[in-house]
């Protein structure tokens, strides 16, 4: 009971409040292709990010199914962005943030709760990564709250113009990663007192 109590972490005078377990997935991709199912650990991630070695079979076939070079694909999970925390906060809760991550949850969904926690899942593990003024895919992989699972689809990777239309680029998990922090960077919601 005690390790599912959460940390609050009061938002400024806005008023907000983020959320934050205290614990963080094992395993953020359980990849389901066909019949089959492969966890890759975190762990896998941050050695693929850290040295670049391919240490699991699931990522691997990730990399190959991305439509990226494995260098590409590392350089984009490794890649930090500045935001501040409230208007990342402020844009998560907003209608147009609620509807991004439904979207965005709609094949890649916490494992044991079949997508019924999507949406709070994913925002929870993005507000805990830009409590330091900063994101990357790799932070917000690491502070997912639970295990995910890719379901068999197309993933929405939100990248016009930046990814060959019809093509993996556009459509699979690592792609829809690397471009996940330049998204949620470019779509804060800056704070509407200040900018009067």
């Amino acid at each position: 009971m005690f390790k599912n109590l959460c940390a609050f972490a009061v938002l400024g005078a806005g008023g907000l409040m983020a959320v934050t377990p205290a614990f963080a997935a094992e395993n953020p991709v359980r990849w389901t292709t066909g019949g089959a199912v492969w966890s890759t650990q975190q762990q896998a991630f941050d050695t693929f990010v850290d040295t670049g070695e391919v240490t699991d079979r699931g990522l691997e076939g990730g990399l190959k199914r991305s439509g990226w070079t494995a260098t590409e694909v590392r350089a984009g999970l490794a890649k930090s962005y500045t935001v501040d925390l409230r208007a990342v906060t402020r844009y998560l809760y907003s209608n147009a943030g609620v509807d991004f991550l439904k979207t965005a949850t709609l094949n890649y969904y916490p494992y044991r709760s079949m997508g019924t926690t999507s949406v709070q899942a994913l925002r929870s593990a993005i507000i805990k990564d830009a409590v330091d003024g900063s994101i990357s895919s790799i932070g917000i992989m690491r502070a997912l709250p639970t295990d995910f699972r890719l379901a068999e689809g197309p993933q929405t990777v939100g990248a016009e113009g930046r990814c060959k239309p019809q093509t993996a680029q556009c459509t699979s998990l690592l792609s829809w990663y690397v471009f996940l922090p330049a998204r949620i960077q470019a779509s804060q919601v800056p704070d509407p007192f200040l900018d009067r």
